[in-house]
């Protein structure tokens, strides 16, 4: 199946073997490269400074205590390498996880539970996107954020449609992609994310990526 942007350098670290063939079988089938796929966290943080990759797919959980050596990885590649794309795959929702991979910078970054990797399309989709600089966030770990999360003052002013534009947002969607999942035009969904910046207090500025921010702001534990 063609792919929709050229060839990436993909590194995988995942402890299963079985799934760890499975996701290179998938990314090599989309016209992607992988460089390399390993089992821990220390030899991934190893293989990305060796084979310098567009982006890294990682499992949360690795040994040797298989709690959050992936996780701890993919952070400290993310300070190493601020532009590398990171999706981080979870075999449960754990919002504490996706808050810590948040916080620092949302560009470039992924989420997604592993159920979703069956979906070939969505998988793909997301780890095109967050090698591209964008977000994926799975719709589920969106919900259980948003459920954590504290109303601040701004988000409280957000309409029920803004909300909804809102976490699609935090999903990875673009313009385009709320359009056509709200079944509205693309300039209702210019004035409702212009709206969202406006009551979020985040104002036009060339340092800071404001989609970014409004995401961050909505996830804020």
């Amino acid at each position: 199946m063609a792919t929709a942007m050229p060839g990436l350098r993909v590194v995988i670290a995942e402890d299963a073997a079985l799934f760890r063939e499975g996701l290179a079988r998938l990314i090599e089938s989309r016209g992607h490269q992988v460089a390399d796929s390993v089992a821990d966290g220390a030899a991934l943080v190893a293989a990305v400074a060796r084979h310098q990759p567009d982006v890294v797919v990682a499992d949360v959980r690795m040994p040797p205590t298989h709690t959050d050596e992936g996780l701890r990885a993919a952070i400290e590649l993310r300070r190493a390498y601020p532009k590398l794309g990171v999706l981080v795959l979870s075999q449960y929702i754990e919002t504490r996880y996706a808050a810590r991979l948040l916080e620092d910078n949302a560009a470039g970054i992924g989420y997604l539970l592993k159920d979703r990797v069956a979906d070939v399309a969505d998988f793909a989709g997301a780890l095109e996107r967050v090698a591209a600089g964008g977000t994926a966030l799975d719709p589920e770990v969106v919900s259980q954020l948003v459920r954590s999360s504290q109303q601040t003052a701004g988000l409280a002013e957000l309409t029920p449609r803004e909300r909804d534009v809102l976490a699609l947002m935090a999903e990875g969607r673009s313009n385009a992609g709320i359009s056509t999942a709200l079944v509205v035009s693309a300039s209702v969904v210019e004035k409702h994310v212009a709206s969202i910046f406006a009551k979020l207090r985040l104002p036009p500025s060339e340092a800071d990526n404001r989609r970014v921010l409004a995401v961050l702001r909505y996830l804020q534990p």
